[in-house]
């Protein structure tokens, strides 16, 4: 085998292993958020509501919401003490800080000391949302800027990509 063979030969055994994890941005995280691996929070919290992955909020926003009265947007929270604790800890495991993906990492990197409990009010969030009017929300397929799922279709799968994106009419 020539020199140049075996150059070519172990630049694609070692270099194109890397090209094919390209869903990870080079910041070293995944493209996209890990789906709800939680069935007590995805019947809990997702019998009202889209079950929204946790590496949207970071774990201080999730303890507010779980543990404060009057935190949780959607009015006050009625769960024994068993499910806040299952809840809070797969929520504390799996938030923003804690998540491999960009998009948590943008996140965090947008809220600073900030605890917010409402995605659509972190900063990054609403900066990919500043060319949508409110009228837009208003639309009775969309109903809020809470409801990911209305636009982005593949939001259960942690897909959030703008190409992904069908904003009803």
């Amino acid at each position: 085998m020539t020199m140049k063979l075996r150059v070519f030969f172990l630049t694609v055994v070692l270099f194109f292993p890397l090209v094919a994890s390209a869903d990870d941005d080079h910041h070293g995280g995944r493209k996209h958020l890990p789906v709800v691996s939680s069935d007590t929070y995805a019947s809990s919290c997702g019998s009202c509501h889209f079950a929204y992955q946790p590496g949207l909020l970071p774990s201080k926003s999730w303890v507010k919401i779980i543990d404060e009265p009057n935190a949780h947007p959607g009015g006050a929270l009625s769960f024994d003490d068993k499910t806040k604790a299952e809840l809070k800890n797969y929520l504390t495991q799996n938030s923003a800080e804690n998540s491999g993906s960009k998009r948590s990492m943008k996140i965090m990197n947008s809220i600073g000391s900030d605890t917010p409990v409402k995605i659509s009010k972190i900063p990054y969030i609403m900066h990919k949302h500043r060319d949508i009017g409110q009228d837009v929300f208003m639309r009775k397929a969309i109903g809020s800027r809470g409801n990911c799922i209305a636009c982005h279709k593949s939001a259960g799968n942690g897909v959030y990509d703008d190409d992904d994106v069908v904003i009803p009419k």
